[in-house]
């Protein structure tokens, strides 16, 4: 049967037609039928389409059910939350709730539910954030043949940080990328935490890779060995690269942590074993170097003393800038990778809080 507002503008056409071809029965009559829906009867919206939080935390996505008054929601109505990966060709099943029903997945089971503040509240709150928690995700509601779906943004707050190994430069494939970055207490940063980190002045001439499978890189001052001197500043790009093949640096992320960050008050200079001994009689393990960058970027931590780090390297924090101690700018201060045998540095350790 066809609606109502369907058959009325049928029949007007028709009328219309009749009365042009009164006037000259040897018109042919050209006819666009223009067919208007009605507004969908369910919808959801969120009230902010990004929410930042902190790691370890607690974040509330919020997701709001509109439906028509002339229905009544069903005891079959279905509230499903994905994340969207960063390339987007899949989703990742994040909670699923029907009725009494309701269901976890993966990494997420056991720290999402719903808020439920209201009959048409579909917020999701997702606890003890993790690094990997960040990104977007999709409520979607379907109830019968009616169904509606908005996306939400999680956000972190934190920092980015170029890293290579102690192989040396272009030398990590993306997969090794990945575990670069987790081995240092981080993840492989996304297009948009690079974009937020040139706009805070990170000038990094080193290509490297991103999340989404992009190399790219932050120049905030153009100069020749950086693209040339007279292009304009900006997040400069190679584009999608082999995964497997190819081989650049990473820009990893890291945020908030749950624990102490520290120098560890020593005697004497030590060489890298002896830095990893010193923290484990101290109660504590060598630091990474996120949680090194995190120190500086998030709590503004400050030592002119270079030490070892858990991937071998030496380098030391300077957030309030002076002579001898990176004199320009507030800076990760990078002193490379020495002899581990070498008995010339100190230590920074870390000691979480379970």
């Amino acid at each position: 049967m066809l609606p109502a507002l369907l058959v009325c503008a049928l029949v007007s056409l028709s009328v219309a037609a009749q009365d042009l071809q009164a006037l000259d029965p040897d018109l042919e009559l050209s006819r666009t039928i223009y067919v208007t829906e009605n507004r969908p009867r369910l919808s959801v919206a969120a009230e902010q389409m990004k929410v930042v939080s902190r790691r370890g935390g607690n974040a509330t996505l919020p997701c709001r059910i509109q439906m028509d008054q002339s229905l009544t929601p069903s005891r079959k109505m279905r509230i499903k939350w994905t994340k969207l990966t960063s390339d987007y060709l899949r989703e990742d099943d994040v909670f699923v709730a029907m009725d009494y029903h309701k269901r976890s997945y993966g990494r997420f089971h056991g720290r999402v539910h719903l808020q439920g503040s209201a009959p048409m509240d579909a917020s999701l709150v997702i606890t003890e954030l993790t690094l990997e928690d960040y990104g977007r995700y999709k409520c979607e509601v379907i109830d019968g043949l009616e169904d509606g779906t908005v996306v939400v943004s999680l956000d972190l707050e934190g920092v980015v940080f170029p890293y290579f190994p102690r192989l040396g430069r272009y030398n990590l494939n993306f997969y090794d990328a990945e575990r670069a970055c987790r081995d240092q207490d981080a993840t492989v940063a996304s297009f948009d935490q690079l974009h937020e980190a040139w706009r805070g002045k990170l000038d990094w001439c080193n290509a490297g890779w991103l999340s989404d499978g992009t190399v790219q890189y932050p120049i905030t001052t153009p100069r020749e060995p950086c693209g040339g001197k007279d292009t304009v500043a900006g997040v400069r790009t190679y584009g999608l690269r082999d995964k497997e093949k190819n081989h650049y640096d990473v820009f990893c992320f890291t945020a908030h942590y749950q624990g102490r960050f520290y120098y560890l008050i020593h005697p004497s200079k030590l060489t890298y074993d002896e830095a990893v001994r010193a923290c484990q009689q101290d109660g504590a393990q060598i630091a990474k170097v996120g949680q090194m960058f995190a120190a500086w970027k998030l709590l503004g931590y400050d030592r002119c003393d270079a030490g070892w780090l858990a991937d071998g390297s030496v380098r030391y924090p300077v957030s309030r800038p002076r002579r001898r101690c990176s004199p320009t700018e507030a800076a990760v201060r990078f002193s490379g990778f020495p002899d581990k045998k070498h008995k010339l540095y100190g230590v920074y350790c870390f000691k979480g809080h379970n």
